[in-house]
């Protein structure tokens, strides 16, 4: 689980540093073709997290639901997000790896609640949650990757 857990702390630093060489506006920029952006899919991974690894165990999410609602699956960018909001993500990609970590080690997830995904992928506990969210995060990194060399290359 460790193992898991630091490639995800490594791509969360990848997209960390994806976020910092963007301005705000480039952050929040829906180039033709795409219908999020940047910071949606930034936000987005942490919410997914929250829900996958939280409340698909009956385990209350550990952050606010002002940084879940607007990042959940079937959602969309609905208002500029400042920088304010942006560092405060930028500090839950990493708290909620390290909490999800002493969570796990603490055992506090007991029940799942078996989700299948947009994959098509059961999930049924939450060591496979933290399996699936690892492919998720990469995902939705390389997205917004792709978001940006878009932006880069109108310009």
């Amino acid at each position: 689980m460790e193992y898991l857990l630091n490639i995800t702390r490594q791509t969360r630093e990848n997209f960390i540093k994806l976020i910092e060489t963007s301005t705000v506006e480039e952050l929040n920029e829906i180039p033709a073709g795409f219908n999020n952006n940047i910071i949606w899919n930034f936000g987005h991974i942490v919410a997914s997290q929250q829900g996958l690894c939280y409340r698909l165990a009956n385990v209350e999410p550990v952050i606010e639901k002002q940084y879940i609602l607007p990042y959940t699956k079937g959602t969309k960018p609905e208002k500029f997000i400042d920088a304010e909001e942006i560092n405060s993500l930028k500090e839950l990609m990493r708290s909620t790896i390290n909490q999800l970590e002493e969570d796990l080690n603490g055992n506090k997830f007991m029940t799942y609640n078996s989700f299948k995904t947009a994959y098509g992928v059961e999930i049924k506990s939450s060591p496979e949650a933290v399996q699936f969210f690892v492919v998720h995060d990469a995902l939705h990194y390389g997205i917004a990757s792709a978001i940006k060399k878009v932006i880069n290359t109108n310009k």
